[in-house]
């Protein structure tokens, strides 16, 4: 099975689309706006990036730090909506939408990540096993 077909993917994007289009909604359009827009699409488009990257080699600690990447970005994207909400940029029924989605992710993530195989690995210098 290739990546695009892995429901972490899936979901990954679908929240780049909800993403985008709540920084579409943004209700006026200023510097600071633009800034957390950007944020937010960074942090999205990072999900499925990094696990198209993650699935691109079976290597343990290859998948292992892609999945940090992922996760830090998820739980930034999820920290924006409430800045979003704050900030009073878009309804707050769309950033809710995309908290749950969220949601959704991190409980596929987690099986995703839990099906890593940890023997496939190669040792290097930064490996964190060693210590």
């Amino acid at each position: 099975m290739g990546y695009r077909e892995l429901n972490v993917f899936k979901k990954a994007e679908e929240i780049v689309e909800i993403t985008s289009a709540i920084v579409a909604s943004f209700k006026d359009e200023n510097e600071e706006q633009g800034l957390v827009a950007q944020l937010m699409m960074e942090n999205a488009l990072k999900l499925p990036a990094k696990i198209a990257n993650a699935e691109g080699g079976d290597i343990y600690s290859h998948r292992i730090d892609n999945a940090v990447l992922i996760k830090l970005a998820a739980k930034e994207l999820n920290s924006q909506t409430y800045l979003c909400k704050q900030l009073e940029l878009t309804d707050p029924a769309y950033l809710r939408i995309l908290r749950e989605e969220i949601e959704k992710f991190r409980a596929l993530f987690l099986n995703w990540v839990n099906s890593f195989d940890s023997n496939n690995d190669i040792v290097d210098e930064w490996n964190f096993r060693k210590f």
